[in-house]
């Protein structure tokens, strides 16, 4: 289980970047959850869960309207996991990371992919397959 925060983005694109982790991943969110923006002062932070199994739903690159700020934090095969997601669907950078014995935490910055990012990834990609086939298995 990954617990994942985001802020600092619109409520579209809250709603934009789990969307797309839900249709990759299994969630503690019905599909009708949309994020609400709370009356205040206060910076809001959007939390959902999401179980990233080995199997997934792949996505393709998703536009936001600007950039938003995602916490991952789970253990460290989930995290990867949700991590791969959120690369094929936006540009990703990372922030910074804490680890510990069992669970680590990963701060990103997404971003809209930009045609250059899609080349990358796919490249990637391509090189990964080669590389896996290769092995033989």
């Amino acid at each position: 289980m990954v617990t994942v925060s985001l802020t600092g983005g619109s409520k579209e694109d809250v709603a934009t970047v789990f969307g797309v982790l839900r249709t990759a991943f299994p969630t503690d969110r019905p599909a009708d959850d949309v994020p609400h923006e709370q009356p205040g002062d206060r910076t809001p932070v959007w939390t959902a869960d999401f179980d990233p199994t080995e199997e997934r739903i792949p996505t393709g690159p998703t536009p936001l309207e600007g950039s938003i700020s995602a916490t991952l934090q789970g253990g460290y095969v989930a995290v990867d996991r949700l991590r791969e997601a959120l690369s094929d669907s936006f540009a990703v950078q990372e922030q910074g990371t804490a680890s510990g014995d069992q669970e680590k935490e990963v701060d990103l910055r997404l971003r809209t992919k930009r045609q250059s990012d899609r080349a990358t990834a796919s490249a990637r990609k391509k090189a990964a397959t080669r590389a896996h086939l290769g092995s033989g298995r």
